[in-house]
């Protein structure tokens, strides 16, 4: 599903790149062979997406119309690097420089394909991996009570190994500290704990080399007891939102040291949740519910009552990825498919979600039904719907692609399969998949400037994959250790 890289080199992520000697048959329409591949499902034609996301998406990605008065050639997409770079050099934009949207157009076609090389491995099933928000830092998390913070820009050294305290079934999340001082880690249990990420102890064991402060979420009730499936720092890092076993969504003032909001958002449990953008006013919460659900926390009309539902989805809801815009989002389901939203399309009517499914299934041990894969909700609002990966087992996550280096024209998932899937956002495309676990993965992420993608499974191992590649052998199928076997 993907090609192998040629030997251009573009210093400096094509940048600084002066001079014109490349091999003449990049001239020829642009079309590189440092593209990965792109397919769609046979005989499956992909809807029309809605025009305005497309717009968005190819005003971040696409390059500036005056391109193709100065250099002549054909007016054929991809436009290539050396098409790029001769109208940088005739200084097309009038600033002497790419523009944001120029950088991806050249940085977006170079995906993080090649690999993989082995980050780290070990004998527990991996649940978290997430790059920090400068993709200084890397933190994996696993279901054996440990959480890894590596220092990226040192070779990936481990920076940070943390024995996660009181720790049940398994560590269900993480999130770091918009100034990456901070951590916090959740698992079947009430209390968050924190940590100091910049202190100078490697070794983080919960209360013995370090203190893991408890954030009781539970309003000072002990006897009430439940499990978070999802946390995230606001972009100020003043607060944390949760969601919840117990059918809620938690927000807990960091400054006050105590909860500020509970919401009895949805009918079951809140998988997933994340501020909308930079305001921390808007929030989406997705639950087993099958719902999608926007909060404004500026004008609660009545107490648990949402901004808005998103209907669509056949089955309960794994994860939230915001576009960061306050207004798209994306939501992995187990009706085995990712939904693109606009919340000026929200309703504010839940019935049209009652429940017609006339088959028992279970996502934690049974296979998707086949006479399940082609329905349609009655009432879909989504913008589109992406398939060919599966969500089984547990809370696979989804997110947009980097706003830096593709301008978010992609998305991306881990699956049940083994496999992480690379989508076009605008064509619903697999423009890549990428195969080496053994189990599945379910966390992946993009650093969010160069062309390199961890991906985390159930196999232990973390792996990364990167264009063009750092000159080592990845890692082989054959080369890998014995592991012991694991159960559901």
């Amino acid at each position: 599903m993907f090609v192998t890289a040629s030997g251009v080199d573009i210093d400096e992520m094509g940048y600084a790149m002066s001079r014109l000697e490349i091999e003449s048959e990049l001239f020829d329409g642009g079309n590189t062979v440092h593209e990965a591949s792109s397919s769609t499902r046979p005989g499956k034609l992909f809807p029309k997406v809605d025009d305005e996301i497309s717009q968005l998406t190819n005003l971040r990605s696409g390059p500036n119309d005056r391109l193709h008065q100065l250099v002549p050639g054909k007016q054929q997409l991809p436009v290539s690097p050396v098409r790029m770079l001769a109208g940088r050099e005739s200084n097309y934009s009038g600033k002497g420089r790419f523009s944001s949207a120029d950088r991806c157009h050249m940085l977006s076609r170079y995906l993080p394909v090649n690999g993989p090389w082995l980050v780290d491995q070990t004998t527990s099933r991996a649940y978290v991996s997430q790059f920090s928000a400068d993709g200084s830092l890397f933190v994996a998390g696993f279901q054996g009570s440990n959480i890894r913070i590596y220092n990226v820009d040192r070779g990936w050294k481990v920076q940070k190994n943390i024995l996660a305290k009181s720790l049940r079934w398994t560590v269900t999340d993480t999130s770091l500290s918009p100034d990456q001082r901070y951590l916090v880690y959740t698992s079947m249990s009430p209390v968050v704990h924190i940590v100091n990420v910049g202190s100078s102890t490697t070794e983080s064991f919960a209360n013995v080399t370090e203190i893991h402060e408890g954030l009781d979420f539970s309003s000072n009730d002990r006897r009430y007891s439940f499990g978070i499936f999802s946390v995230k720092f606001s972009t100020d890092g003043r607060e944390l939102v949760a969601g919840s076993s117990d059918d809620s969504i938690y927000v807990y003032d960091l400054e006050a040291n105590k909860l500020s909001l509970r919401i009895m958002a949805h009918t079951a449990d809140v998988n997933t949740v994340t501020f909308a953008d930079e305001s921390g006013n808007l929030i989406y919460s997705g639950s087993d519910d099958n719902l999608c659900k926007v909060w404004d926390r500026r004008c609660f009309v009545a107490k648990d009552k949402p901004a808005g539902v998103l209907v669509g989805h056949l089955e309960g809801i794994t994860f939230l990825d915001s576009r960061g815009d306050g207004r798209y989002f994306i939501s992995n389901g187990k009706d085995q498919t990712i939904k693109l939203w606009d919340i000026r399309k929200m309703s504010s009517d839940t019935s049209c979600n009652l429940g017609y499914r006339n088959f028992e299934w279970d996502y934690r041990w049974m296979d998707y039904p086949p006479q399940a894969r082609d329905l349609k909700h009655p009432s879909d609002g989504s913008v589109a719907t992406y398939k060919g990966h599966s969500v089984l087992r547990t809370l696979i996550r989804c997110y947009f692609s980097p706003e830096y280096s593709t301008g978010q024209k992609y998305i991306y998932t881990g699956s049940h399969d083994s496999r992480v899937y690379i989508y076009d956002v605008v064509t619903g495309a697999q423009v890549a998949v990428l195969k080496h676990h053994t189990s599945p993965v379910r966390d992946c992420s993009w650093h969010p400037r160069y062309p390199v993608l961890v991906s985390s499974s159930w196999d232990g191992d973390v792996v990364k994959w990167e264009f063009p590649g750092n000159g080592e052998a990845p890692v082989l199928a054959n080369e890998r250790r014995v592991r012991r076997q694991y159960y559901d």
